[in-house]
C-alpha cells in the first residue's frame, strides 16, 4: 500500500492550502455555506455525483465504478467552534469569534484528499460515498443528515469516521470495539420561587438556594446510583439568578452536561436528575421546569467493522503504529447517530501529536497537525480500495 501514500504526498502541499483556507473562513453549525460550496466545487471538479441540501449546508459525493453492489460511506465534519483564536499561525481565523479549534477543517481536507485520489484511480468495484457533514459541535447534525434520509438515498454497507486527537502520537491510529465515546445530553433546570427583599428571606421562596441544594444533590446520583464499574459525569456548567446583593430571587437556571458510556446508564441519569431536582425544589415550596435541549447516544463501534478498519491500518502504516487498545472519552460524537441508525461502521482516532506543550482540541492555542493529512488520506483511500477490492 506504499504507492498510495507516495502518490499522495506528491499533493501535499495542495491539500495543505485547502486546509489553511478553510482554517481562516471557519463557519458555525448549519453555517457552513463557503465550506460546503468548496467541498461540492471540488468534488463535481473530480467527477464525482454532487448532492447538497441535507441538515441544510451537507454534502454528498457519489463515485460509482464497476459493477458490484458494494457500498461504502466515509463522513468527515465541516463546523466551527465559537472561540476567539490564539495559536498565532499565519492562517489563523479571519473571522474574529469563529476558530477550528477541533480539527474539522482537517476532517474536510483528509477526505477531499482521499476523494481526489480515488476519482483519479478508480481503483475500487463498487459504490464510494463521502459525507460532509454540518454541526457536529451542536451533537446533532449527524441526527439531522440521518433524519433527513442520508441512508436512505445514500444506502452504506459499513461506515466510517475519524478524529484527531493531541497528545496521541502523530499518525498512529486507535481502535476499540464497542463503546469509544460518551452519550451527551444537555440539560437545563428552571427553578421557581418567589421574589422578595434580600433583607426579608421568610416572605419569599429563594431560587438560588435551591439551587444551590439541587446542584449538591445531583452529585450524589453518579457515586450513589450509578455503579462503580460504570463510568459518568454530571457537570454543572452554569447557574444564573439574579445580579442584586439584596434580593431573593424568584428565578433560577441551572445547565448541566451529562455523560454516560452505557445507554442503560444514561436513561438512569436522565430519570433521576429529574426525580432529584423535582424533591429538592418541592422541599423549599418551589417548582422546577426540567427540558432536555439535546442528546447524542453513546458511539458504538462494530465489532466487524472495526476489526476491518485495524487490519487496513497495520497493513497500510505497520503494526507498531496501530493501537487497538484506545481508552473510552467520556467526551461525545454526534457521529453516534449514524452509527445507531448503522451499526456496521467504525469510528477511529489518528493522532495528532504528543511533543511536549501540546495543544488539547477547544482550546484557543490548538491547530490541526497537517503532517496528519497524508498519512489519513492514504487510509481513506486503503479502506475503499480493501472494502470494494476488484
Amino acid at each position: 500500500m506504499q504507492h498510495i501514500m507516495e502518490t499522495i504526498r506528491k499533493t501535499e502541499q495542495e491539500f495543505i492550502d485547502i486546509r489553511h483556507q478553510i482554517h481562516q473562513h471557519p463557519e458555525l453549525g448549519f453555517e457552513e455555506h463557503k465550506t460546503s460550496d468548496l467541498v461540492a466545487s471540488k468534488l463535481a471538479e473530480w467527477g464525482y455525483e454532487v448532492h447538497r441540501g441535507l441538515a441544510k449546508t451537507g454534502v454528498v459525493g457519489v463515485l460509482k465504478n464497476g459493477t458490484s453492489d458494494k457500498k461504502i460511506g466515509i463522513r468527515a465534519d465541516m463546523d466551527a467552534l465559537p472561540i476567539i483564536e490564539a495559536s498565532g499561525k499565519p492562517w489563523s481565523s479571519q473571522t474574529h469569534g469563529k476558530f477550528h479549534g477541533c480539527g474539522h477543517d482537517g476532517h474536510t481536507t483528509i477526505l477531499l484528499c482521499a476523494a481526489k485520489y480515488l476519482a483519479e484511480t478508480r481503483n475500487f468495484d463498487g459504490t464510494l460515498h463521502v459525507i460532509f457533514q454540518p454541526a457536529e459541535e451542536l451533537l446533532y447534525g449527524g441526527k439531522v443528515m440521518v433524519d433527513d434520509g442520508l441512508f436512505k438515498q445514500f444506502p452504506c454497507d459499513v461506515i466510517f469516521g475519524i478524529h484527531n486527537m493531541p497528545g496521541f502520537k502523530e499518525g498512529h491510529f486507535y481502535f476499540k470495539s464497542g463503546a469509544l465515546m460518551a452519550s451527551s445530553d444537555t440539560i437545563h433546570i428552571k427553578i421557581k420561587g418567589k421574589g422578595a427583599h434580600g433583607a426579608m428571606p421568610e416572605r419569599g421562596i429563594d431560587a438560588t438556594l435551591v439551587a444551590c441544594y439541587i446542584g449538591t444533590a445531583l452529585q450524589s446520583i453518579v457515586s450513589r446510583n450509578v455503579s462503580p464499574f460504570e463510568q459518568a459525569v454530571i457537570t454543572i456548567g452554569c447557574i444564573q439568578s439574579g445580579e442584586a446583593p439584596n434580593v431573593v430571587n424568584s428565578d433560577a437556571l441551572m445547565k448541566l452536561t451529562v455523560r454516560a458510556l452505557d445507554n442503560d446508564t444514561r436513561a438512569l441519569l436522565l430519570k433521576r436528575i429529574s426525580e432529584v431536582a423535582t424533591a429538592q425544589a418541592e422541599s423549599f415550596g418551589a417548582s422546577v421546569q426540567i427540558e432536555h435541549v439535546n442528546g447524542s447516544p453513546v458511539l458504538h463501534n462494530g465489532a466487524d467493522a472495526t476489526k476491518f478498519a485495524f487490519d487496513v491500518a497495520q497493513k497500510l502504516v505497520g503494526e507498531d503504529r496501530v493501537h487497538d487498545n484506545c481508552h473510552p472519552f467520556m467526551g461525545s460524537e454526534d457521529f453516534a447517530f449514524m452509527l445507531e441508525s448503522n451499526p456496521n461502521g467504525c469510528y477511529m482516532i489518528i493522532g495528532n501529536g504528543d511533543e511536549p506543550g501540546f495543544c488539547s482540541v477547544h482550546n484557543p492555542g490548538y491547530d490541526f497537525n497537517d503532517n496528519c493529512i497524508v498519512t489519513a488520506a492514504a487510509y481513506w483511500v486503503a479502506l475503499t480500495e480493501t472494502y470494494l477490492s476488484k
